[in-house]
């Protein structure tokens, strides 16, 4: 079985390894102290060209969502995503276990406006019943976005804009940082994620390490005490330079790019292989996921041989599903995949 299924199936990139097994029995201070840490946050504040933000390392995205948010939000505060954001439909309620309710706006790319926000908080600020209803304060975006949508550098300067401007917070998902900032259509930089947003972070789970995320704050005020708010909800790690160090080997010599660039191409190599065949993109898309329509006979006989996840039914003879790459992602694996639509397809041509 070849896994098409997402992008976090493999472990981790073999410098890494290297890097672990150089400095195994050094002995560093514990809860992210030590040198490697401080390393990787310093080779972070470089990349993003400000000395003046703060990073912290969590194990993992769920546990940087929720915390993140906890540590931003009173309790009778709420954040803003798409209906389709990471923490209202696959964290299993998490942000709410916190006591903050996730307020989601419609999307049919998995993407929000500052339009659509702006509605949302004039409403809310405009009703008579404005205490008894819970008070928008931060707006949750993931860039890629969880249909593989990326953000322009326009849309994020409006989102920023619209939430400076009226007291929001602007946090966006990074869990695939890398594959929106290599994507060919992509027109932001790391040096835009911190001028424009509050807090972001750099995922490292999806994208090269064994577990990790990279949270960068530019807002002063919601690092302050963020390391307290990280141990209490279960995102501190004993062995913290096992985060360290995975971000610095990550982030040496444009690695974790050149990783996400990889990807992408391969991406498209399947994505030009549907095209041909006549499958319709569900959701256009220019990074390493792929969202598309076909056939139930296709897929079940793909399924034979091929890991994909299901993303939702089109109709009663077709569904739309993700097939996903990743810096680990081989050619072979590729090409066989390729050849397997095609051999498929031909054989399926009437469906």
């Amino acid at each position: 079985m070849i896994y098409f299924h997402n992008d976090y199936a493999e472990g981790c990139h073999e410098s890494i390894l290297q890097r672990l097994v150089q400095t195994n029995l050094e002995q560093t201070p514990g809860y992210g102290t030590d040198p490697y840490c401080a390393a990787a946050a310093e080779r972070i504040r470089v990349l993003c060209e400000d000395p003046s933000l703060s990073v912290h390392f969590l194990v993992g995205g769920t546990q940087t969502n929720m915390t993140v948010i906890a540590a931003a939000l009173r309790a009778y505060q709420g954040v803003v995503c798409a209906q389709t954001g990471h923490i209202h439909v696959h964290e299993t309620g998490a942000v709410e276990a916190t006591g903050h309710k996730v307020l989601a706006l419609p999307s049919a790319d998995g993407k929000i406006t500052a339009e659509q926000v702006r509605a949302l908080v004039e409403e809310h600020r405009a009703s008579e019943a404005m205490e008894h209803t819970v008070q928008p304060k931060m707006v949750y975006i993931s860039n890629p976005t969880e249909l593989g949508t990326i953000y322009s550098r326009k849309e994020l300067e409006a989102l920023s804009e619209y939430c400076r401007d009226n007291g929001l917070y602007l946090f966006l998902d990074g869990a695939r940082l890398g594959y929106g900032l290599e994507a060919a259509d992509n027109d932001l930089t790391l040096k835009d994620l911190a001028r424009l947003c509050d807090v972001f972070y750099i995922g490292g789970t999806k994208q090269g390490a064994l577990f990790g995320e990279a949270v960068v704050f530019s807002h002063p005020a919601l690092a302050e005490d963020f390391r307290y708010m990280i141990k209490q909800h279960g995102g501190m790690l004993a062995k913290g330079r096992l985060l360290g160090l995975q971000f610095d080997a990550l982030l040496r010599d444009g690695l974790y790019f050149r990783m996400a660039r990889q990807a992408n191409e391969k991406a498209d190599q399947i994505r030009a292989v549907l095209g041909k065949l006549g499958y319709p993109l569900y959701v256009p898309g220019s990074t390493n996921q792929i969202f598309v329509t076909m056939p139930d006979a296709v897929l079940d006989e793909l399924a034979k041989s091929f890991t994909f996840s299901h993303e939702c039914r089109v109709d009663d003879r077709h569904r739309a599903v993700r097939f996903c790459t990743s810096w680990a992602t081989s050619q072979e694996n590729v090409d066989r995949l390729c050849d397997a639509l095609r051999q498929i397809s031909k054989e399926k041509k009437d469906l």
